[in-house]
């Protein structure tokens, strides 16, 4: 018999708890959930769970602290936050902290499985391409290490973060559009009707990272009309 996924929960509201270990247990999930922040912290870390649903306003530690902390020592475990705060900067600060993606209250139960579904296809395993990536003037990427060269500082990448650079590498000579990227590196379905700035926000977070001037991109540049292009060696 296959392994269930393993489902961590999150969430300090009993009946949203209640409802979402419900929903995840019929569609086949193992799920633990926990009502605090800190707790949910020590089972992130301790146990081997698949996904992280996270909730933004949490006892004991906020959720934006808790994705902070898993993320300094788990750059791989996947993490969706669950935030009644859907302003830009309450988005942006969990995308920037390391979440692979966000789900606005109140949410549809069946939109919610569905993200849930999408990241996970997509943490099976990192795209099939060369170890490293070379950017250019020093900057050198490891895929497998998540990690990052430019001349002598060192940086760090999200499992995300490197899918998503890998998927542009190898198409580096053409751009690629948000909705592609939903589809190939999210595994959202074609044609989901779903409104998040996860792309964007992502881009972002790695143009301040390998760029030497964040709003002035070389590297990963913006096609108008198109979509995203990383120019690589």
């Amino acid at each position: 018999m296959p392994r269930k996924c393993q489902l961590l929960i999150v969430e300090d509201e009993q009946a949203i708890r209640t409802g979402l270990v419900d929903v995840f247990v019929y569609h086949g999930y193992e799920v633990e959930a926990v009502a605090d922040g800190r707790k949910g912290l020590e089972r992130a870390l301790a146990g081997d769970f698949d996904l992280v649903l996270l909730d933004v306003m949490l006892p004991s530690l906020n959720g934006f602290d808790v994705c902070d902390a898993i993320r300094q020592q788990n750059r791989e475990l996947p993490i969706i936050m669950l935030t009644a705060k859907v302003g830009d900067d309450d988005i942006v600060n969990g995308l920037k902290l390391g979440a692979d993606d966000y789900v606005g209250k109140p949410f549809g139960v069946q939109e919610l499985v569905l993200r849930v579904e999408a990241v996970l296809r997509r943490s099976k395993g990192l795209p099939t391409s060369d170890r490293y990536i070379d950017l250019g003037d020093g900057l050198i990427i490891d895929t497998e290490g998540l990690s990052g060269r430019h001349d002598e500082i060192e940086l760090e990448f999200t499992r995300r973060e490197i899918e998503i650079l890998q998927y542009l590498y190898v198409r580096s000579d053409r751009p690629v559009s948000r909705d592609e990227l939903l589809t190939e590196v999210w595994g959202y379905k074609k044609n989901m009707d779903i409104e998040t700035r996860t792309v964007d926000i992502h881009v972002a977070k790695l143009r301040r990272k390998i760029e030497a001037d964040s709003k002035a991109p070389l590297r990963l540049i913006t096609v108008r009309g198109a979509g995203y292009r990383l120019k690589a060696e």
